[in-house]
């Protein structure tokens, strides 16, 4: 078992990497909790349900199923179920467990912040994007057709409860979409992990439970060091943004159905990685080096019929862009970046061309 506080104004809790943690989940709940909701998706329930079950036998509980999907990732669903809450005896003793990805979690967390001005919430991620990232660090949202979790709070779980195992069942390609999250936290912040990824690619790829312990437990131990450093993203937590803010671009462009999470994140790592060597901040050796093992761990879907620029017009309403000042985060090498702004759109639509290829 590896335990990473997380230390915030908020509150301080526990992100715990444990293999059969699901089945101890009662373990995790405080006393004089009323009664607790699961709020997960059909097919999560179908493959996983069955061991947080077991973990919840000694506590009331309810299930609710959101419809799950990037697309679907908006406020209607949480209003349907915040109304099902209600009509089950839900009140502020109420507990939610957001049990399933990252969606799951960002939904299942926003919910808890909102329903009756604000009840706990426990993740329980199932996904491995949602384990190294989305659990952790209290942001919780929704899409809008404007943009990706432009409407959402920051509401810090009581704990995480990750689960390695969860994985097992896990479709390929979602597994290899949370590895680009992998990628993105060693570039920013581990160059050990950097090298374990590019140099352990079969155990990583064969799901090696030693392998995929120390990835999650460095991802983890990384995102809980950022957060407790910086809640609300006012300095150092934007380093965790590296990949996301062309790689959100590409899921509201596309309708966020097009490409996971995960995948978005990799084409945006890619046009990061050309931006900061076009403009100085990356040598050609490592720009290299990262291309190599985003590659290695894809494939990333067709880029076909996108247009760059369209992406660049995305960039502006990104929910990191203050004042027109679109901020990018940068390599400077393996295992640093630095947060630059005001960088020449002619050199951020060729960085956004190349990623197209």
């Amino acid at each position: 078992m590896s335990t990473f506080p997380v230390q915030t104004p908020q509150r301080t809790y526990c992100a715990t990497v444990e293999r059969g943690i699901l089945e101890r989940a009662s373990a995790h709940l405080p006393a004089g909790t009323g009664k607790v909701f699961v709020v997960s998706t059909e097919d999560v329930w179908r493959h996983q349900g069955a061991r947080l079950r077991r973990g919840l036998e000694s506590f009331r509980h309810e299930l609710l199923f959101l419809p799950g999907g990037e697309d679907q990732k908006r406020l209607a669903p949480l209003e349907i179920l915040a109304g099902e809450m209600v009509r089950r005896g839900g009140d502020r003793s109420s507990l939610v467990i957001a049990f399933g990805g990252g969606v799951v979690n960002d939904m299942g967390g926003f919910l808890a912040s909102i329903f009756m001005r604000g009840v706990p919430v426990i993740q329980a991620p199932t996904t491995l994007l949602a384990q190294v990232d989305a659990a952790i660090g209290g942001k919780t949202g929704v899409n809008l057709v404007e943009g990706k979790n432009l409407v959402g709070t920051f509401h810090q779980p009581l704990a995480v409860l990750i689960d390695p195992a969860a994985l097992d069942t896990l479709p390929e390609r979602e597994y290899r979409a949370g590895l680009f999250e992998v990628i993105k936290t060693g570039v920013i912040r581990s160059q050990p992990l950097f090298r374990m990824l590019a140099d352990q690619s079969e155990q990583v790829l064969a799901r090696a439970p030693e392998a995929v312990d120390y990835l999650i437990g460095e991802s983890v131990r990384i995102k809980a060091e950022v957060v407790s450093a910086d809640e609300r993203e006012g300095g150092l937590r934007r380093i965790l943004n590296f990949g996301h803010t062309i790689g959100h671009a590409l899921e509201a462009e596309t309708g966020y159905r097009r490409f996971l999470h995960g995948e978005a994140v990799a084409f945006g790592m890619r046009a990061a990685v050309y931006l900061a060597e076009s403009t100085g901040y990356l040598s050609a050796e490592d720009s290299v080096d990262i291309l190599e093992v985003i590659e290695r761990y894809g494939p990333v879907p067709p880029l076909e019929g996108i247009a760059a620029e369209a992406l660049l017009r995305r960039l502006t309403s990104d929910k990191k862009t203050v004042q027109g000042r679109i901020h990018f985060v940068l390599p400077v090498r393996i295992g640093e970046v630095t947060v630059v702004s005001g960088l020449d759109e002619r050199l951020v639509l060729a960085a956004i061309w190349s990623a197209l290829g």
